[in-house]
């Protein structure tokens, strides 16, 4: 009797295998449609969770985009009625004659690059710094983020009371030394430092935890066959250590350059005007004006796409790099 079940249920292993040989094709005829997937319904039961956000992200966001867009191609000016009837690109030109324009494009380029190219830095500085296993680091790497959750116009009223002319602290300093007193918002060729050097201050933290946790994301063997081969502090970090936090200054990167281009809401609270002190207009600042004081809505409007189409140059090459590492 055992020997009867043991043969018959080879026969039956044998046989289930040859059912599915070849990767799970059907053998002898079978009916192959039996081990297709079937349709869940998962698609059309998930509809109500993301169609609602998506449509109203399409209407709200894309559709207002795609509306100043056309508003820029007219004549409008103040807040009546849109005249549709003739679309020209003359705001875009007229912009590329506006030397206020010019002045402020240039002035947000100087600020994009120099915020982020020093935050960059004193990032990794600190990153470098706190990777080193310091006491109480985690108690300084609390104090460095500390300003980013800071919003910009808590900062810029903390700074404006910093730059004051006659009790701020920075010339208290610079007055202690014997090297004066200086005014660092109405100055033109001080202004424009100074709110770089104040948006740094809020920001460096950010720059640090990012580049501290590409740190600690590198094995310790790539340290140890360093140190192996002899090599220095300086070159452990210079060819081994940060060519692999590409990513993270990446990262770090397009961050801070869009937080550049969102500077508006700290320079109108640390002026407390939409006329910013001369040598420091930015492209931000400029379209605020031309719509709300100034009333030229269809430039204001042409001003707006070319800040987005700069945005989009920002963002477009990390989305690329994304792509290419699988990430996105």
């Amino acid at each position: 009797m055992i020997d009867k079940l043991t043969r018959f249920t080879k026969t039956i292993t044998r046989r289930s295998k040859a059912l599915f040989a070849d990767g799970g094709t059907v053998q002898d005829g079978g009916d192959e449609s039996a081990l297709l997937p079937r349709p869940s319904g998962a698609f059309f039961g998930s509809l109500p969770f993301w169609l609602p956000p998506f449509l109203l992200m399409g209407f709200f966001v894309y559709g207002a985009i795609g509306w100043n867009f056309v508003i820029s191609l007219t004549e409008t000016s103040g807040f009546g009625a849109v005249d549709y009837s003739q679309l020209d690109g003359e705001q875009y030109t007229r912009a590329l004659g506006d030397p206020t324009f010019i002045e402020a494009t240039t002035n947000t380029f100087g600020l994009l690059v120099a915020f982020t190219t020093v935050c960059l830095g004193i990032g990794l500085l600190l990153a470098i710094l706190m990777d080193r296993k310091l006491r109480f680091d985690n108690g300084f790497r609390t104090i460095y983020l500390l300003p980013m959750s800071l919003s910009f116009v808590v900062t810029a009223q903390f700074w404006l009371w910093m730059y004051n002319y006659n009790n701020g602290l920075i010339n208290s300093i610079t007055s202690t030394l014997g090297l004066g007193r200086y005014r660092w918002i109405s100055d033109p060729e001080l202004v424009l430092p100074a709110v770089v050097f104040a948006l740094i201050w809020q920001f460096s933290g950010y720059a640090m935890v990012v580049y501290l946790a590409g740190l600690r994301a590198i094995p310790t063997d790539h340290y140890e066959a360093a140190r192996t081969d002899g090599a220095t502090t300086f070159g452990l970090y210079r060819r081994v250590i940060i060519p692999q936090l590409k990513g993270a200054t990446i990262s770090a990167a397009v961050v801070l350059m869009v937080f550049a281009l969102k500077a508006f809401d700290f320079l109108y609270s640390l002026t407390g005007s939409y006329i910013p002190p001369e040598g420091s207009d930015i492209l931000a600042t400029m379209m605020v004006r031309q719509a709300f004081r100034l009333n030229n809505q269809a430039y204001a409007a042409a001003i707006g796409i070319m800040l987005f189409v700069l945005a989009i140059a920002v963002i477009a090459p990390y989305l690329t790099y994304q792509h290419k590492q699988g990430e996105l």
